[in-house]
């Protein structure tokens, strides 16, 4: 795996995130979503899935990272869950059920990871992220 391109590919898709056009800002957290992984790229992913100019870019956002179908995907929607106002927290919800809205398996499967989210918070800061809002 090469670090460095991988990090350059986050700077850019992180500049393409605060273009002016919601369809550059949608296409952005599409595409920071497959490297939620690295913590530089968690911040820019939590701008646009509280993005103020256009809900799209929230629910485009959250649907890409939620098909990652892994802890890094949704410790980054559950972060930003736990600070959303109304409008963003029910375009998150409506990501949610997008994704994990057909398949019973799929929805287990994602429960059992914000239960390993929700374990690996307390045990590090003593109280969850989610702020008591049930994200599935």
């Amino acid at each position: 795996m090469d670090n460095e391109l991988r990090q350059a590919a986050v700077a850019a898709l992180g500049a393409l995130g605060r273009s002016h056009d919601y369809r550059d800002r949608a296409d952005a957290g599409q595409g920071l979503a497959g490297f939620a992984e690295l913590p530089e790229a968690v911040g820019p992913l939590l701008e646009l899935v509280l993005d103020p100019g256009d809900t799209f870019v929230t629910r485009q956002t959250v649907r890409a990272l939620l098909r990652r179908k892994d802890q890094a995907g949704l410790a980054v929607v559950v972060s930003a869950l736990a600070v959303a106002d109304e409008n963003h927290a029910d375009w998150i919800h409506t990501a949610v059920d997008d994704v994990f809205g057909v398949f019973a398996d799929d929805r287990d499967a994602a429960m059992r990871l914000c239960e390993e989210i929700s374990r690996d918070a307390v045990g590090d800061e003593g109280g969850g992220r989610g702020g008591g809002r049930r994200v599935l």
